[in-house]
C-alpha cells in the first residue's frame, strides 16, 4: 500500500530564481528543517548521483546512517524538476518537486510518495515529518531565493503561529507582502518577523500597526482553541483568549496617526449555534435565549462585537467554518477515528457540517485584502464555508474512503451520543462540537462573484489526500 502527499504553493518570483535553490540537493535543508543533510557525492550532481541522507532527530538519523543505503538523484531537469528516492526494504521514499510558470510568479508542486509493505511505517517516520510545515518551508525557500517583501501592503497577523494563521502568513509572505506575528513568545525557527505582546496591554508591539508611507492590515486570528469542556471557567477563559487580544488592537488602531487599511476580525460558524435544519446566511439571525450555547454564540458574539471601533477603512468579520487541509487539528482527529474503526455517523449523523477547502479559505483573505484580482468583497461579516454542506454521515462515509484501511472504508463503528459524551469526558473536550450542525454558505461571496475551486466535499478530500 502506498502513501503519497502532494503540496503546492505559490511564489512571486520565477522559476529560475527558484531552481538556483532548488538544483542543488545540498540546500535542501536549508529550507527544509526535517532533514539535517543531503550531501551529493558527486559534484555536479546529475541523475544516478548517490545522496548521503541525514533525517534530523538526535534518534532517527543516527538509526538512517546506520542501517539505510544511500539516496539517488533521479531526476534534474532544467528549471523545471528534480526528484531524489531513499530506498528502504521493500520500497522507497520518493521525493519529487517541480516547478510551472503561473501569472505572477511560480508554483512550487511537492510530491512525497512512500511505497513498499512497510509504507505504513514509513510514512509515519520519513514521509510526514518532510511534508510538514509546508507552508512555513516555502517561506524560507522564498527567503533564500532572492524574495523581498517590496509590496506596500503590510500584514500584522495576531494568532500567527496557529494553524490557519500561519498559512496565511507563508501566503502572503511568498507574494511579496511584509508579515509581522504578535506572538507571546518569540520562535526561533520562524521565518517572519516576530514581535511580542501579551494579547492585553499597549507596548511596543503597538508600532507595528503603523509605518509612513505603507498601509497596514491586520488579521486577528488569536484565541484558545476550542476543544475544552465548557465548563464556566472554560468559557470565560475561551472568551477572553479572544475579546481581550481584539481589545488590544482596537486601542492600538485608535492611537495609531492614520486608520489602518483593513481590519480582518476572526470569527466561527460556530456563532449559530446548534442550527438543525435552517439554512443560514450572513442575513440570518443570531440564536437567542437556551439557543444561544455559551461556548459557542457565547463566545463568538462578543468576539465579534469587540472588533467595533477600531480605527480601519475597511472592516470584516470572518465567520470560519471547519477548514479542511493537511495537517490540521481537525482532520488529524477525523483520520485517527477512521483508521482504528470508529469512523461512522457521531451521534446519528443527521447533523449539518460546514466546511471549507484551506486554499478557499486563503482567497477570500487575499480578497478582503484586495489582492485578488478581479475580486472585491464588500466590508461587513463573511461566511468562509463552501457552498455544499455535508451531513456527518457523508462527511464521515467520504473520509473512510480516503484514508481507512481496508475493510473499515466501508464499515466502521458509529459514535452514539452516550459514547461520544464518554470520550469527550476522558479527552475533557466538548461533546457538542460534534452533535451540533449548521447549514451555512456565504451570499456575500455569491454576490461578489467569488468561485470556490473546492465547492464539493469529495473533491476537497480528494486534493487533501491526493
Amino acid at each position: 500500500m502506498a502513501w503519497q502527499r502532494t503540496q503546492t504553493h505559490f511564489f512571486a518570483l520565477s522559476p529560475a530564481s527558484l531552481w538556483k535553490v532548488l538544483c542543488d540537493p545540498a540546500r535542501f535543508p536549508e529550507w527544509n528543517r526535517a532533514i539535517a543533510a543531503l550531501e551529493p557525492r558527486e559534484v555536479p550532481a546529475v541523475p544516478g548521483t548517490k545522496l548521503d541522507l541525514l533525517p534530523a532527530g538526535q534518534f532517527l538519523g543516527p538509526i538512517h546512517v546506520a542501517t539505510a543505503p544511500a539516496a539517488v538523484l533521479t531526476r534534474l531537469e532544467e528549471r523545471n524538476s528534480i526528484a531524489w528516492r531513499q530506498p528502504q526494504p521493500g520500497g522507497h521514499l520518493l521525493v519529487h518537486l517541480s516547478l510551472r510558470e503561473v501569472s505572477g510568479g511560480t508554483e512550487l508542486t511537492q510530491v512525497l510518495t512512500v511505497a513498499g509493505p512497510a509504507s505504513a511505517l514509513f510514512a509515519h517516520s520519513a514521509g510526514k515529518p518532510i511534508a510538514a510545515d509546508f507552508a512555513r518551508n516555502c517561506a524560507r525557500l522564498y527567503t533564500l531565493a532572492g524574495g523581498t517583501q517590496k509590496r506596500k501592503l503590510r500584514i500584522v497577523i495576531a494568532g500567527g503561529h496557529g494553524f490557519l494563521g500561519s498559512r496565511a502568513a507563508a501566503d502572503l509572505f511568498c507574494r511579496g507582502h511584509e508579515v509581522i506575528i504578535l506572538t507571546r513568545k518569540i520562535r526561533a525557527d520562524s521565518p517572519f518577523t516576530q514581535v511580542l505582546w501579551d494579547g492585553k496591554a499597549q507596548g511596543p508591539w503597538s508600532t507595528s500597526l503603523y509605518r509612513q508611507g505603507h498601509e497596514t492590515a491586520v488579521l486577528n486570528l488569536a484565541g484558545e482553541l476550542v476543544d475544552l469542556t465548557p465548563s464556566e471557567a472554560n468559557i470565560a477563559l475561551l472568551r477572553a483568549s479572544r475579546i481581550d487580544p481584539t481589545r488590544a488592537l482596537v486601542d492600538a488602531s485608535n492611537a495609531a496617526p492614520s486608520p489602518l487599511a483593513m481590519f480582518l476580525q476572526g470569527s466561527t460558524t460556530a456563532v449559530f449555534s446548534d442550527a438543525g435544519e435552517q439554512l443560514l446566511t450572513e442575513d440570518s439571525s443570531l440564536p437567542t435565549g437556551e439557543n444561544a450555547l455559551a461556548q459557542m454564540t457565547g463566545v463568538a458574539k462578543p468576539w465579534e462585537e469587540a472588533a467595533a471601533g477600531a480605527n480601519t477603512n475597511r472592516l470584516n468579520i470572518l465567520r470560519t467554518s471547519l477548514v479542511f487541509e493537511q495537517e490540521s487539528p481537525l482532520v488529524d482527529r477525523l483520520c485517527l477515528l477512521a483508521r482504528v474503526g470508529l469512523g461512522g455517523p457521531v451521534a446519528g449523523g443527521r447533523q449539518w457540517v460546514s466546511w471549507i477547502h484551506l486554499a478557499d479559505w486563503l482567497r477570500i483573505i487575499r480578497g478582503c485584502l484586495g489582492l485578488e484580482e478581479g475580486l472585491a468583497i464588500p466590508d461587513g461579516t463573511i461566511n468562509l464555508a463552501a457552498p455544499y454542506p455535508v451531513r456527518n454521515r457523508k462527511m464521515m462515509s467520504i473520509l473512510r474512503e480516503k484514508v481507512a484501511p481496508g475493510p473499515l472504508r466501508r464499515y466502521s463503528m458509529p459514535t452514539p451520543s452516550p459514547v461520544l459524551a464518554a470520550g469527550a469526558a476522558v479527552l475533557r473536550s466538548d461533546p457538542a462540537l460534534g452533535t451540533t450542525g449548521r447549514h451555512v454558505t456565504s451570499r456575500v461571496l455569491a454576490d461578489a462573484g467569488f468561485t470556490f475551486r473546492y465547492p464539493d466535499f469529495s473533491a476537497a478530500l480528494g486534493q487533501i489526500f491526493g
